[in-house]
C-alpha cells in the first residue's frame, strides 16, 4: 500500500491523504464544520470528502465499511455498516466513485481510518481495501497535533 498524507492547508482544511491497495486508490479530505459545531457543548462536526478510482483491469464492487475513529482523550468508535451513503458501487476499470459524509466528535481534533470491503464480481475474490488515516483538526485546538 503507498500512502501520501497532505499537510493540511489550513484551518477547517485537512489536506489531501490517499492511498492505494489492489490498484483502488482512495482519496480523502476532510473539512471542518465551524456553523455546525458546538465547541461549548463539546460538539465538533467534520464533513470528508472521499473518492475511490478504480485503476485496476477487474470489476469491483464495495459491499461494507469499517472505520475507527479516534478522539483527542483516544476514545476510539467501531464503525461497519453496509455500503457507503446506502449504496454497494461497481467499479468497472477507470471509474471512480465520489460521496460526502461525516462525523462528530466530543474533542477539537482526532483521526479516522479504515477499509472498504470489496469483491471483485467475475472471479468473486474477496479483499479489503485500506483508508488511508486522515486528521480531523479544528481551530479549536490548541495545536494541531496530527
Amino acid at each position: 500500500m503507498d500512502t501520501d498524507l497532505g499537510s493540511g492547508d489550513g484551518p477547517g482544511g485537512g489536506g489531501d491523504y490517499s492511498s492505494v491497495t489492489r490498484d483502488i486508490k482512495v482519496s480523502v479530505r476532510s473539512f471542518y464544520l465551524e456553523d455546525q459545531s458546538q465547541p461549548e457543548d463539546r460538539q465538533y462536526l467534520w464533513a470528508y470528502r472521499i473518492r475511490i478510482e478504480n485503476h485496476g483491469a477487474e470489476n469491483v464492487r464495495l459491499l461494507r465499511r469499517t472505520w475507527l475513529i479516534t478522539d483527542a482523550a483516544g476514545r476510539v468508535q467501531h464503525v461497519q455498516g453496509e455500503g457507503v451513503v446506502g449504496e454497494q458501487p461497481q467499479l468497472d476499470p477507470g471509474e471512480a466513485f465520489e460521496y460526502t459524509s461525516g462525523t462528530p466528535l466530543e474533542t477539537p481534533s482526532g483521526f479516522m481510518s479504515g477499509a472498504y470491503h470489496m469483491i471483485a464480481t467475475v472471479s468473486g475474490e474477496r479483499f479489503d481495501v485500506a483508508i488511508p488515516p486522515f486528521s480531523l483538526d479544528s481551530p479549536h485546538q490548541p495545536g494541531i497535533v496530527h
